[in-house]
């Protein structure tokens, strides 16, 4: 019979090849751009869902979420900002050795250690402070370093605004979800909701303002999140490995300069 050991070490590499062979079929989704494909073309379903999820958060999440924000102290959800994102900075590090930055790996690895350690489970930034910056990745993002597209908008309810290249490393990313981290049910139910709610409280604010200024939520919400996944200028060290125009398409007299 198979070793324990041995069956572990033959689960790591079927988990390692799966990912790379997905890599490599994701590199061929293309984003919204010049070849002509269209930025939202499940618009009508896309809006139907955000009128869901935009009623959801007016009845149910930002009353809790101003409740929550009166009964807690601004320094505890400051606390529990920085536990998740603590966890946040273990799969950073994992999707920056995925992308190819070991440096970068290395230096959310050692914010993970230090506010894991120093700063009592993450609950306190030190890491910050002394010059560790966070560097937050996702594995929407490591596809896009091997070269995927964006793809389509999408709204999924409850889940809010995502892309077809977000939608398919959500499975990914909910992996490296603390709520999954524990067995029972009740227990992932209240960290999903605690980080929910604690985010929610934290942008109440940002949300006021937006409902004076935007004319169609819709379109911003959509177009600022396109922005911010579509787009990786922010980051010097960021350089798609995979070219998303093949040769044939550049040397098309359609192509720009």
């Amino acid at each position: 019979m198979m070793s324990k050991t041995h069956a572990l070490t033959v689960g790591r590499w079927l988990l390692l090849s799966s990912l790379l062979a997905l890599l490599s079929a994701c590199a061929s989704i293309r984003g919204p751009g010049p070849q002509g494909q269209k930025l939202d073309p499940w618009e009508s379903w896309n809006r139907k869902v955000f009128a869901f999820n935009d009623s959801l958060d007016e009845h149910v999440l930002r009353p809790v979420a101003t409740v929550y924000s009166d009964l807690v102290p601004a320094p505890i959800r400051q606390s529990v900002d920085n536990f998740f994102n603590n966890i946040g900075d273990a799969w950073s590090a994992i999707n920056l050795m995925l992308q190819g930055r070991p440096r970068a790996s290395v230096e959310q690895g050692m914010r993970f250690v230090f506010n894991s350690t120093l700063g009592f489970a993450g609950f306190i930034d030190i890491s910050t402070e002394i010059g560790l910056e966070r560097k937050s990745e996702d594995m929407g993002k490591t596809f896009g370093r091997w070269g995927t597209g964006t793809g389509a908008y999408i709204v999924w309810p409850f889940f809010g605004p995502s892309s077809v290249r977000d939608t398919l490393a959500m499975p990914f990313d909910w992996a490296a979800s603390p709520a999954l981290l524990f067995h029972d049910g009740n227990s992932k139910l209240g960290i999903f909701s605690l980080k929910t709610i604690n985010a929610r409280a934290n942008f109440l604010r940002a949300s006021s303002m937006l409902e004076g200024i935007a004319l169609d939520k819709y379109t911003f919400y959509r177009d600022a999140y396109l922005q911010r996944r579509g787009s990786f200028s922010d980051d010097e060290e960021f350089e798609v490995l995979v070219p998303e125009t093949t040769p044939a398409e550049k040397s098309s007299p359609q192509a720009g300069p």
